[in-house]
């Protein structure tokens, strides 16, 4: 891996738990899966500044996501808040669809089980590409980061 890449990447990522709180086991291991894909293989870089790698802490204020961002050293780097509104209707499309995708599982064909599993990716995708355009110019990352910070995203959301 070249110098380049071990700075353009996130190394820890971690929830705030006085504004999000913790959730049931089942939200707990949501999350922890989602944090852990997203630190094992990201691309993730603040435009202008040569400090990474990265460290992200979560937070929510007032129904926005608070991105609060340190470099290497532990240095406070950049917050960037995000508001949630946006995704709102995506993410109860997105719920929906995953219920519905929980439920074929035990009832549908192969191919309707298939066909709902398209249309959750579909949606994952269309709320990656959201995210990265409301972070664009704050936080430079790929498709896949995005993805993977939109499911960290929906776990938070995620009842359980």
């Amino acid at each position: 891996m070249n110098d380049n890449a071990n700075t353009r990447r996130l190394i820890a990522v971690t929830l705030d738990e006085a504004s999000i709180g913790r959730g049931n086991p089942d939200q707990e291991h949501e999350r922890a899966i989602a944090i852990y894909d997203l630190v094992e293989q990201n691309d993730f870089n603040i435009p202008g500044h040569e400090g990474g790698p990265y460290s992200l802490n979560i937070a929510l204020h007032e129904s926005r996501l608070a991105f609060e961002i340190r470099g290497g050293a532990g240095e406070p780097v950049v917050t960037h808040i995000l508001s949630l509104s946006p995704f709102r209707r995506l993410l109860k499309d997105y719920f929906m669809v995953c219920e519905s995708y929980f439920s074929a599982i035990r009832t549908a064909t192969p191919s309707q089980i298939e066909s709902i599993d398209m249309g959750r990716r579909g949606l994952h995708n269309d709320g990656a590409k959201l995210l990265a355009e409301r972070l664009a110019g704050k936080i430079d990352c790929d498709f896949e980061t995005a993805r993977r910070i939109f499911t960290l995203v929906t776990a938070l959301h995620w009842k359980g």
